[in-house]
């Protein structure tokens, strides 16, 4: 069964849309003044964790806990995120071609695998590892190495990688001995190896995966 291993948010899932809409009913529940808004949202702007809670309580003098303010944010995230139709279609023809599919993401575990059951994409993964679960983050080959191993595959029989990060995904899926499909949207660095395949939408990644089964 080959692998196929996916980022979460950019790649398979719109992180950006679900963050301002999640913060937007965060800021609206605790009337948090502009300050303390501008000051999550930057803070968010790349991923999350507790301790942005935490901190943002101390900083603005917030009353509700740290813990009741991350989850409220988890669950925020986990109704608001989305996934295209045609991209949850796309992984099940993936693994009625009997591809193994393996989500692995930076952030923490809780709200990563939250996104998945939300979105419906928990049901279509055979394993998932997220940077919290370790502490370490993509590119760590010690990443890739547990989401084969969730997977109940191993990093040696090869396999994809996809994803919108060039040192994450696809400088992470290179070091890991992985084919590549790199998501275009970000700046490439000069000084990475190229992917194997660049394209515009997940679906054609998914199309590219398809036709290596045929």
């Amino acid at each position: 069964m080959p692998l196929a291993l996916f980022d979460l948010d950019g790649t398979l899932a719109d992180r950006q849309t679900a963050l301002s809409d999640a913060l937007t009913c965060l800021c609206r529940s605790h009337a948090l003044s502009p300050e303390a808004e501008q000051w999550l949202r930057a803070a968010l702007t790349d991923r999350a964790t507790a301790g942005d809670f935490a901190r943002l309580r101390e900083s603005f003098g917030l009353e509700v806990s740290s813990a009741d303010l991350w989850q409220e944010y988890v669950d925020l995230m986990a109704a608001a995120v989305t996934c295209r139709p045609e991209v949850l279609e796309g992984l099940a023809r993936l693994r009625a071609a009997a591809w193994t599919i393996g989500v692995i993401t930076n952030g923490a575990g809780d709200i990563q695998r939250a996104k998945l059951a939300g979105t419906g994409l928990a049901d279509l993964v055979h394993g998932v590892a997220a940077s919290g679960d370790l502490e370490i983050r993509k590119p760590d080959l010690r990443l890739f190495k547990l989401v084969a191993r969730r997977c109940g595959v191993s990093l040696a029989d090869g396999g994809w990688m996809v994803g919108d990060n060039p040192t994450g995904d696809i400088g992470g899926g290179h070091q890991a001995g992985l084919h590549t499909i790199w998501l275009r949207g970000r700046p490439w660095p000069d000084e990475l190896p190229a992917p194997h395949h660049v394209v515009d939408d997940i679906t054609d990644a998914i199309t590219i995966l398809l036709n290596e089964t045929e």
